[in-house]
């Protein structure tokens, strides 16, 4: 993927300290709290749930619409499966100020590839170390964001508890709330007439109510091949669509008898059956969306200065601030593909300096043209639209941008081999990836940084009274 336009380094100011806003308490809003108090800002995180973890916070229930497109539905926040387990090793998905290490616990998970419980107790190690839940109003629903006289911003929310609704001004908002929750769907043709079940992955939790049927799963995701094989131990038969599998493929998965992978599909019909684009023709029971999620943030109003267009996110100067409201409205946490933990650290950081007048951000004009430049060499190399936050190809070029601007020390050498050695795995032992690995030079380099890391970090942390 194209990479962004760069600015050079921004020079420093005397600091500012804000009443910061920030909506969700999951990974991005636990490092936005604690990156902005560090900086000296004032801070209030609104979290609807009753704990943090945002994603990570599993719920066995699910939406009252399988599908998710009932606009009146009762929402789940969550998307894990019962069965989850990182795609990531825990030292390269972990923050860089809190090494996310085996404990030694017997309740807890010690896998490099934990389950999500794990993930969600590390959440809450970092909140506590940091004090970081203090600054957090559980069951607190945030109904509307908007910019008032002055340029502040009105954050009206709601106590889920009693109904109440509040009305309070801050200086600036950053934005949390995560992207996993509001469901992408594949078009198929004829599947309004199609008598079987549609739902999205966004409401799997386990395999059993699959037992005996036939299920065609739509994508190729980490979600889709977890899914499909999490399944095919109850199911009758498992059929994979994919646009990236070619026209007439059809194989059957090594280890797997009852999983088949195809093309896309082509229709589905009123009889029940749903005709592939390789010319295979299945009778299914269900049919599960693995597509992908909108981002979505129906509490912001900014007058179409902000929008979402077939989910690019924009304007954003760099994935973070919209120009014309920077630096008092930015984003964290947008970009996919990535180590989501480290590259949250990253631009929370950054959004704290630049609130604190610390860094500098371009005018508004050059920002801009700097997001003209962006979607251009998206459009040349052929990229769509929905893959605007996609940095797959750039994150650890861009987190180590944001490090300089910051000054702070850039994304680790053995972060980066971890990860893009686990991606390499994955995509050649999708069975075991998790449980095979040949990184222990750089996983003894993780931990030899850890160890420096804390140290450095405890200073940081006694001097500034956090």
């Amino acid at each position: 993927m194209a990479s962004p336009t760069i600015p050079n380094p921004s020079t420093i100011k005397p600091k500012i300290s804000s009443n910061v806003a920030i909506v969700g308490a999951g990974a991005a809003g636990l490092t936005a709290a604690r990156e902005l108090r560090l900086e000296g800002h004032h801070v209030v995180v609104f979290e609807r749930e009753s704990k943090i973890g945002g994603l990570w916070l599993y719920e066995p229930n699910t939406d009252s619409d399988p599908l998710g497109i009932d606009p009146n539905r009762k929402i789940v926040q969550s998307s894990l499966y019962d069965s989850l387990r990182t795609n990531l090793p825990r030292e390269s998905m972990g923050f860089q100020a809190y090494p996310f290490v085996e404990t030694g616990l017997k309740d807890r998970d010690q896998r490099r590839y934990p389950g999500h419980k794990e993930v969600l107790d590390y959440l809450e190690d970092y909140a506590k170390v940091f004090r970081v839940s203090e600054l957090v109003r559980f069951k607190t629903e945030v109904v509307r964001v908007r910019m008032v006289e002055g340029g502040k911003w009105e954050v009206k929310w709601r106590g889920l508890e009693k109904r109440v609704d509040v009305v309070e001004v801050f200086d600036a908002v950053v934005i949390c709330n995560g992207h996993h929750t509001e469901p992408r769907l594949a078009s198929i043709p004829g599947s309004d007439k199609w008598p079987g079940k549609q739902m999205h992955s966004h409401n799997y939790r386990v395999p059993d109510p699959f037992r005996d049927q036939v299920v065609i799963l739509i994508g190729s995701s980490a979600s889709a091949s977890d899914i499909c094989r999490d399944i095919a131990g109850v199911a009758k038969e498992v059929h994979v669509a994919s646009r990236s599998v070619a026209d007439q493929t059809f194989h059957i998965l090594p280890g797997h008898e009852n999983i088949w992978l195809h093309s896309m599909i082509r229709t589905a019909h009123q009889d029940g059956s749903v005709a592939f684009g390789n010319g295979r023709i299945v009778n299914a029971d269900v049919i599960m969306h693995c597509t992908g999620y909108k981002y979505h943030f129906p509490f912001l109003e900014t007058n179409g200065i902000v929008t979402v267009d077939d989910n690019r996110v924009g304007p954003l100067y760099l994935h973070v601030f919209p120009p014309a409201l920077a630096p008092s409205l930015s984003f964290v946490g947008l970009p996919l593909d990535v180590a989501p933990f480290p590259l949250c650290e990253c631009q929370s950081k950054w959004v704290a300096g630049v609130l604190s007048g610390r860094i500098s951000l371009p005018s508004m004009e050059k920002m801009m043209e700097s997001i003209k430049v962006f979607y251009t060499k998206l459009g040349a190399s052929g990229i769509p639209k929905h893959y605007t936050h996609n940095m797959e190809t750039y994150q650890f070029e861009y987190n180590d941008w944001l490090a300089g601007q910051c000054g702070c020390p850039g994304i680790e050498e053995w972060r980066r081999q971890m990860y893009y050695a686990s991606s390499k795995r994955q995509l050649a032992k999708p069975e075991t990836f998790r449980d095979e690995w040949e990184d222990q030079e750089w996983i003894l380099q993780a931990y030899e940084d850890f160890k420096q890391r804390a140290a450095n970090d405890l200073t940081i942390r006694s001097s500034l009274g956090v």
